[in-house]
């Protein structure tokens, strides 16, 4: 990364909110547009489920965030599994990333038997073509299938419409469905990919531990490339996508005029709001 004044280096320290009952809580507050402007803190958070969520952080949520709109990109079967405690006032909005009826899911999921011990389930099969594939595909599907693409649709349209107050979305790690909102969301403010790159990988500073431990019961780079992208995040995989996106859309902010909706009025509006 680019550690020059005009390109700042932000990190799990700079951006975390401190809080113990919600994974990889963090904000966009303080980062730095090209134009000079940076993002207003405690407007934009992101991170894991709320399914764990201490009254007292709840309450933090609420009286000192004072929190509008909670974003859910979990399938309907984590939701089921591990749903959100409620934020008072907040409302909460449903947008399931992944489309459960589709045969892209396959491609881009791991069986859910695979999270019960997600660990050990990766070390005796990421050795195997079919999740390296899966690890592969995952990102680059998500920002080409239509389904995937209306979610996040909506999740700008409902931000536009919200309330003032800070904005909260996430899936159950808060890394890579969560992590495709932040890219957006920062794609929509101006950042340039450096910026893009950089928020993404700060999920990997949170599991590292985690990955570090994983990695040394595998051999290969191959095995070690899927288990970074299911337990931490892949910034290669992630970067690849983001060429696509590019190569078939011509920029970020084409794709967020083309299938995310996004007018230059709404680009706009969003600027408005978020940055200082």
């Amino acid at each position: 990364m680019n550690n020059s004044d005009s390109q700042p280096i932000y990190s799990l320290q700079t951006q975390s909110l401190g809080f113990e009952t919600i994974i990889n809580i963090r904000e966009l507050g303080g980062y730095r547009m090209p134009d000079g402007r940076t993002v207003k803190h405690g407007l934009l958070l992101r991170g894991g489920a709320l399914s764990n969520t201490s009254h007292k952080e709840l309450m933090l949520l609420h009286d000192q965030y004072h929190l509008a709109c909670v974003f859910d990109f979990r399938t309907s079967f984590e939701v089921e599994r591990n749903p959100d405690r409620p934020v008072s006032e907040a409302k909460y909005i449903w947008l399931p990333a992944f489309d459960e009826n589709s045969m892209t899911m396959g491609k881009m999921a791991l069986p859910p038997s695979a999270y019960k011990d997600l660990g050990g389930w990766l070390v005796e099969h990421a050795h195997k073509p079919e999740v390296q594939e899966v690890a592969r595909n995952m990102y680059p599907i998500m920002v080409t299938t239509e389904f995937t693409q209306v979610q996040y649709a909506g999740f700008f349209q409902n931000i536009l419409n919200s309330e003032e107050g800070a904005i909260y979305w996430h899936c159950s790690q808060g890394k890579d469905r969560t992590g495709l909102g932040s890219a957006l969301i920062l794609a929509a403010l101006g950042a340039d990919r450096n910026l893009i790159m950089q928020d993404f990988e700060i999920s990997n500073e949170y599991y590292k531990n985690e990955v570090d431990a994983i990695f040394q019961r595998v051999k290969t780079d191959e095995e070690r490339e899927a288990i970074l992208t299911f337990v931490g995040v892949n910034p290669h995989y992630f970067a690849n996508a983001l060429d696509i996106v590019e190569h078939q859309y011509g920029s970020l902010i084409d794709f967020l005029k083309g299938p995310i909706c996004l007018s230059d009025d709404d680009i706009e509006q969003l600027r408005n709001r978020f940055l200082e």
